[in-house]
């Protein structure tokens, strides 16, 4: 399913057909077929989940690499329970219950709107209005078209559901009362809210901090009347456990250094780092102690812009040198 934002991103400028979008499950195309309205805003939200990503990691080893002409757009990289693929299943999902939350209070689709439910009187000096965004309705669709394929009793499954939920959780926690004034000269005499998400940023920021004290889990067996179901614990019983806001993995991450096609890593040949940070982007630990090469090059920029009243900004091109560094 997280192909269905990179393959089929121009879904809202032409039919769908359900049928031909490789990789759902029975449960996903029955959905795809019964909220046909809605399933241009699903792909969108999983492209926004996959961009969020690449701005996130865009300093680190992996840094959220997809493969064209893939079904498997991370290549091997989402096979193995790592902490790489909690991240990404998380802010895929949030993406997902973002972009439908935001199309619905837009008045895109016929089946959803604004939310009508104010959760409790209006404050001091203001009044309900606008179009509060119904977040309620997009993490109900997330939940009911990402998690259709995690409903095996395996660890793997269990994983993904409680990443899943995380994602969707952080969009919950971060709605927020947006207001509008009204009045002469801008008095604010009446005072319009609505509910509104935050800039999808703010949730790719937290949920990177929630990748960076992801908790570490094990599996345990357990026999049931439908037969073996395999659970997660937390690894460390000194440690807090994790919440549902909290991302879990139970397998370690490769490094990252060197390519290696059956991990799906890349390497970090040729990638470019910062000279003057001693964090995960700088030329040390990006480049795995390999060393880097230094080139000059020259970037033609405007310059010396000058506004002439009214209304409009000239300026000159200049030529400027930097000097790029990349990983041996």
């Amino acid at each position: 399913s997280l192909a269905l934002g990179q393959q089929y991103s121009s879904l809202g400028s032409q039919p769908i057909l359900c049928g031909s979008i490789p990789g759902l499950v029975p449960k996903q195309l029955r959905f795809c077929r019964n909220y046909i309205e809605i399933m241009p805003s699903v792909a969108e939200g999983v492209k926004l989940g996959i961009q969020e990503c690449q701005h996130q990691f865009r300093g680190r080893r992996w840094n959220c690499t997809t493969i064209d002409d893939s079904l498997a757009i991370f290549g091997p990289v989402l096979d193995k329970a790592t902490r790489e693929s909690a991240f990404v299943h998380a802010i895929a999902s949030a993406g997902v219950a973002f972009a439908v939350t935001r199309s619905c209070a837009e008045g895109t689709s016929t089946i959803c709107g604004c939310d009508s439910h104010h959760k409790g009187p209006p404050g001091d000096g203001w009044k309900w209005g606008g179009c509060s965004e119904d977040a309620d309705f997009g993490v109900l669709v997330s939940r009911e078209f990402a998690d259709a394929r995690e409903n095996r009793p395996d660890a793997r499954s269990a994983m993904n559901r409680h990443n899943n939920e995380a994602g969707r959780t952080t969009i919950l926690d971060h709605m927020h009362l947006k207001c509008k004034c009204h009045g002469l000269s801008g008095s604010c005499e009446v005072k319009t809210c609505w509910w509104a998400q935050p800039d999808f940023r703010a949730i790719g920021d937290y949920l990177k901090d929630k990748y960076d004290s992801a908790s570490e889990m094990v599996v345990e067996k357990h026999r049931e009347s439908r037969g073996w179901v395999e659970t997660l614990r937390a690894k460390y019983a000194l440690f807090k456990p994790p919440t549902e806001r909290d991302l879990v993995y139970y397998e370690n991450s490769p490094n990252f250094c060197e390519p290696n096609p059956e991990t799906g890593s890349f390497g970090t040949r040729d990638r470019t780092c910062n000279v003057t940070s001693h964090g995960i982007d700088g030329c040390d630990l990006l480049c795995c102690g390999r060393g880097h090469n230094t080139r000059t090059e020259k970037r033609k920029e405007k310059c010396h812009c000058i506004f002439h009243w009214c209304c409009y900004v000239s300026c000159q091109e200049c030529t400027r040198i930097y000097d790029v560094h990349t990983c041996k």
